[in-house]
């Protein structure tokens, strides 16, 4: 009896430790992200919603944001923004520029569902972060929201009935597959009208860094492995997004190229590279469009954190390429807030007080000049000015989203690559289609992390297919239920920051040959799906991720033949955020659609090219190898799919010493130089299982031999070939 109590007591203690440390724990991040002191100027006051007197002089009205009565140049809207920053910027005091250089704080990042992100809060529940407001001159803050996909914003509101669901736009891989800069423009204006009716100044997107190896976590945000293209694309979605008059923020500038360790990692790569591969995109988005603001990354390139590298955000982005904006550093990025004012990192988000501190004392003892200040905040005064919210726009809350999915839905189809026909597409209508496979019925819209969207529906190939007038086969449906029921927590849909820090793959249902054998007795096609899903802060590994699973190898294998054998097509939909495998299956089936993830509309999309409504014409803007290995970049990649550490993504961060670094996590060596993508497989002859710029068409071509204006290469250079229908 006394052994049992003392067990009993032992077992009190320990759950009441763990209790404790729990609650100590969240204690710590509560008041990390909560106590004014950690959080800038917390004092300062929205102005959403305040009553401004209008001045009006010579038949002109302004508005009197410091109520003193009178006209002052910064509220002259007659004035250009810079003498209106000008002036702003000389009413500052070292305390108020100092503030204006760090953000309000971020607390939506820990899944609170009360005040999110300090300020923000009281516009945009959602929102990621806001700069400072100074009360006393009227100027109010601006918000920033994610995300690349669309406006990442919350659903529902503090005692609201109202909803505020955003579009699921496609991925930005998708949309670039379209290579239709013009599609992708209507895209962003779709987009950038959300930004505006929801009250938001800046969307922190696109993303814009090169797809260096099929692994990386958020490679579904990201255009291509190719710079130009990734450049063009990316001029396209940022001019749309800012016609509507806010802003965005290209990313991660630069060579954010791994998830893993991505707070510390120092890549370490030749100047060539940089400046031809990685720096390549970024330098046409900023020349083709001037986006008002560009994020710099968490990592370090050769030795220094790019938020504090004055090389890569003032010698080369505005003294070299003229941009005009502010750098905004990625959330908690950089180490050392003195040092990224001193490069030109100008805002340091989501901000504490630490920071706002170490500035002021920089100034105070001259480690820091007040020019470098002075130039941030007018920077800074400058994005304010411009802002809808500065300029008392008001927002409906009510965008067109009816329109804008309909914007989707054909810019999701027209960026869907056919890998494979062979005579099975399209399909005639009013067939009865047996599904198969988890994402047949559970579509993937988007991926996770700050690439997610709070969208009202997604559209799923089962749905989408019916919306079309086919018929889902009722038996292989009951089964995929009785399977999904089976496993209903592995089908739960982990949102937000949860999404982040920890990754669910349902199990695939393994199809018998009998269960099969009596669907074709029914069904007239098969639809075989194979799902992905990624995002941020964790790569994707390559067994059971880039390489089919055991059961979805079993899958493909076992419904073609039991459908081949009864004489039926099979084809196989391909819902990824990125480059799997697929030599050593892609013989099996009859057709293969990469249909990536085509945001909320993505099931009708896809239907609408099975049914030969759309012409597929998209063209892979990346390779698909037929080996992991035959990346040139793979043996400098961390394959092993290691989870974002959370203290470290909040900032807390220790140099790791030198001798205990670990190879492609503290530091990675860019040994394949230029050679990413197609320059290394065209220029050493490594055959892939799908080229880049591959994809069919229902149309078929026959081309003439390409002839060049020259056989020298002095800036220009003309390729022609004539093109016939066959």
């Amino acid at each position: 009896m006394k052994k049992r109590t003392k067990i009993f007591k032992i077992t009190l203690i320990i759950i009441g430790s763990l209790i404790g440390l729990i609650i100590l724990v969240a204690v710590g991040l509560y008041l990390y992200v909560n106590i004014p002191e950690w959080k800038g100027e917390r004092k300062n006051k929205s102005f959403a919603g305040q009553e401004i007197k209008p001045l009006t002089i010579d038949g002109f009205t302004f508005r009197d944001l410091n109520k003193n009565g009178k006209l002052d140049v910064y509220e002259d809207t007659t004035k250009s923004v810079d003498e209106r920053a000008n002036d702003l910027l000389s009413l500052l005091t070292i305390n108020e520029k100092a503030s204006l250089l760090v953000g309000s704080g971020w607390r939506s990042m820990l899944g609170f569902s009360y005040p999110v992100s300090g300020v923000a809060q009281k516009t945009v529940r959602g929102a990621a972060g806001t700069t400072i407001a100074i009360q006393r001159l009227g100027i109010p803050f601006v918000v920033l929201s994610d995300g690349p996909a669309g406006l990442r914003i919350a659903p529902t509101r503090t005692n609201e009935t109202n909803t505020y669901y955003a579009t699921a736009f496609p991925i930005g891989t998708l949309l670039a597959s379209t290579w239709d800069t013009t599609l992708v423009a209507s895209v962003g204006k779709a987009m950038g009208n959300e930004v505006l009716e929801y009250g938001v100044d800046v969307i922190l997107g696109p993303g814009m860094n090169i797809m260096r190896n099929p692994l990386c976590g958020r490679n579904f945000e990201y255009y291509s492995e190719d710079p130009v293209l990734t450049g063009k694309i990316g001029a396209a979605i940022v001019n749309g997004i800012q016609s509507n008059g806010v802003g965005t923020s290209i990313k991660h500038y630069a060579a954010n190229n791994q998830e893993t360790n991505r707070t510390g990692n120092d890549v370490r790569v030749s100047q060539r590279a940089l400046r031809e591969i990685y720096l390549r995109g970024f330098e046409i988005v900023v020349k083709d469009a001037q986006p008002w603001t560009v994020m710099s990354s968490y990592n370090k390139i050769n030795g220094t954190y790019a938020a504090e590298d004055r090389d890569l955000l003032t010698n080369i982005l505005r003294d070299e390429w003229g941009f005009k904006g502010i750098v905004m550093s990625d959330w908690f990025g950089g180490s050392d807030a003195v040092k990224q004012v001193a490069a030109g990192n100008d805002l340091q988000e989501p901000g504490t007080d630490k920071q706002k501190k170490a500035i002021s004392k920089a100034i105070e003892t001259g480690t820091l000049s007040e020019t470098d200040l002075n130039i941030s905040a007018k920077r800074i005064l400058n994005l304010i000015i411009k802002s809808p919210t500065f300029n008392g726009y008001k927002h409906t809350d009510k965008p067109d989203l009816k329109a804008h999915a309909i914007i989707s839905r054909q810019a999701a189809g027209e960026g869907m690559v056919l890998l494979k026909n062979n005579g099975a597409l399209p399909l005639a209508g009013g067939k009865n289609i047996a599904l198969f496979g988890n994402m047949s019925y559970d579509s993937i819209a988007g991926g996770t992390g700050s690439g997610d969207v709070n969208e009202a529906y997604s559209v799923s190939l089962e749905e989408g297919l019916k919306n079309a007038g086919y018929v889902v086969n009722t038996t292989a449906k009951e089964a995929f239920k009785a399977h999904k029921a089976a496993n209903k927590e592995a089908f739960k849909k982990l949102e937000g920051f949860a999404a982040m820090v920890k990754s669910t793959s349902p199990p695939e249902m393994l199809w018998r040959n009998d269960q099969l054998k009596n669907i074709t007795g029914t069904a007239e096609v098969a639809i075989v799906t194979i799902g992905r899903n990624s995002g941020e802060g964790m790569d994707r590994v390559e067994s059971d991720n880039f390489l089919l699973s055991q059961k979805e190898q079993e899958m493909i294998k076992n419904v073609c033949e039991v459908f081949h054998a009864a004489g039926k097509k099979v084809l196989v939909v391909l819902n990824i955020g990125g480059v799997i495998e697929t030599a050593s299956w892609k013989e099996q089936p009859d057709a293969i659609l990469l249909a990536w993830q085509g945001g909320q509309e993505g099931g009708n999309s896809v239907a609408d090219i099975l049914s030969g409504k759309v012409n597929p014409n998209a063209k892979l803007t990346m390779t698909f190898p037929v080996a992991l290995s035959d990346h040139a970049s793979t043996k400098n990649f961390d394959a092993r799919g290691i989870k974002m550490n959370l203290l470290s993504s909040l900032g807390f961060r220790k140099e790791t010493k030198p001798e205990d670094q670990v190879r492609n996590f503290d530091y990675t060596f860019y040994e394949e130089n230029i050679y990413v993508g197609y320059r290394y497989f065209n220029t050493f002859g490594v055959k892939p299982s799908y080229e880049f710029g591959y994809g069919l068409s229902y149309t078929t071509f026959e081309y003439s031999p390409v002839k060049l204006s020259s056989t020298t290469f002095n800036g220009n250079l003309s390729a022609t070939t004539a093109i016939t229908n066959t």
